[in-house]
């Protein structure tokens, strides 16, 4: 037993009392399945958007807390745990807070809105072990995706040599603009914002749209990718790139937003390569359904589509891979040694909140921890440090830093409003 899991082993039995920070529908889905859990309550609630605490709390059974601001939060000597759910931009500020004053944390993805961001995280990780750090790639609970991994890195498929990833979506015609007005009186828009630059209140940066801007988010390929790279690292058994060369357009969402509409990257990894699709303007996915019935994720009922997904292209097999689903297919000539396999799961969102549970009270080691997450986020942002930049960029993993690059390197990290700036380049 690690001497981290030895300091939670002895309050296996006790409550846990968890606070949400960020009260989305995300945030409160996942909170829900934590309140699910005997022995556990969220009991505390906090957004800068009354209006969003409120509802988060009546879905969460009426009785929670509602606070504004996350350092009250913080001090609250009854909180055990925190579920950072708020927009990208306010992951890492409330997460290393929250572990300087021994909160354990569950961070949804991405950890980080940049790649200094995420360095801090682990830096704070570093500095307060005691504490759970937990990231909300839900992925890493569900059990066909380690099924996938036992097969590739056991050579049920032969040689892995190149990985395609992919997520598309018909987005079009986009969001509608809306002109800017005064933000509701239940808001606090200069907090909402915190570290991202100051512009008036205009009700598409919040709430479901907020993706849309790249000061609160970092587009589809830090909202859906973040998911499957993780994944992509836990079959192949490796998460550190050596380059990434990626281009991105805004080619036809109009309206609100400036995150691009169509990118492609491609990361060299030792020994292997990967490819990456992000596509707005069209849901039907690189490839075609193979097996009728098996649910896949983000798609129509007609059984045809295929919008998510990652294919593991094996010189003895192919394995496509998403959050519902497993497929092997047999390469011609392997059909009688390799036997193909159609399987599904549950959404397994529910495993991986529980699992934070089990991680507080019982010791088990986190299956994303702040590292894997940080791993992750990482491919994100070289992706679009890379399309900003206009250029393939070389990728140092043991030091963390792009090579011989001064204008790739300071988009590593972003300037920040104040009193907000406290993670710098």
């Amino acid at each position: 037993m690690t001497a981290r899991a030895a300091s939670r082993v002895d309050g296996a039995n006790s409550r846990v009392h968890v606070a949400l920070i960020g009260c989305g529908g995300r945030g409160t889905l996942v909170a829900g399945e934590m309140n699910k859990v005997d022995g556990v309550e969220v009991g505390v609630v906090c957004d800068v958007h009354t209006r969003n605490a409120e509802r988060a709390t009546q879905e969460l059974g009426g009785t929670a807390r509602i606070v504004g601001d996350f350092r009250a939060v913080l001090d609250m000597k009854e909180v055990d745990a925190v579920l950072v759910a708020t927009p990208d931009h306010w992951h890492a500020i409330p997460s290393i807070r929250a572990l300087e004053a021994g909160k354990h944390v569950y961070c949804e993805k991405p950890i980080e809105h940049t790649i200094q961001e995420g360095l801090a995280i682990l830096e704070a990780v570093k500095e307060h072990p005691k504490p759970v750090f937990l990231t909300g790639t839900q992925h890493r609970s569900a059990p066909h995706i380690q099924q996938a991994a036992e097969m590739v890195q056991g050579g049920v498929i032969g040689e892995v040599r190149f990985v395609s990833v992919w997520n598309y979506s018909n987005s079009l015609p986009g969001i509608p603009v809306v002109p800017d007005q005064e933000p509701p009186a239940d808001m606090d828009w200069d907090f909402y914002l915190g570290p991202a630059p100051w512009v008036p209140y205009n009700p598409n940066r919040h709430g479901p749209n907020y993706r849309a801007w790249m000061d609160y988010s970092s587009g589809r390929v830090c909202d859906y990718g973040v998911h499957r790279f993780d994944s992509v690292h836990q079959i192949m058994g490796s998460d550190t790139p050596t380059s990434c060369n990626a281009v991105a357009h805004r080619y036809c969402l109009g309206g609100a937003g400036d995150h691009p509409d169509v990118l492609q990257a491609t990361f060299e990894y030792p020994g292997w390569m990967m490819s990456y699709e992000a596509l707005e303007l069209n849901s039907f996915g690189s490839m075609a359904r193979t097996t009728k019935g098996l649910p896949h994720h983000g798609a129509s009922p007609d059984g045809k589509d295929r919008p998510n997904g990652m294919m593991f292209f094996g010189t003895k097999a192919t394995l496509i891979v998403d959050r519902r689903a497993l497929e092997l297919i047999p390469e011609p000539g392997q059909e009688g040694k390799i036997a193909p396999i159609a399987r599904t799961n549950d959404e397994p969102t529910a495993l991986h909140a529980q699992h934070f549970i089990s991680c507080i009270r019982d010791g088990d080691e986190p299956r994303c921890d702040a590292l894997i997450g940080h791993r992750g986020g990482v491919i994100c942002h070289l992706a679009n440090i890379s399309y900003k930049v206009g250029r393939r960029l070389e990728w140092d993993p043991e030091n963390e830093v792009i090579v011989q690059d001064a204008e790739a390197s300071r988009l590593m990290g972003k300037e920040a409003r104040k009193p907000w700036d406290m993670i710098t380049l």
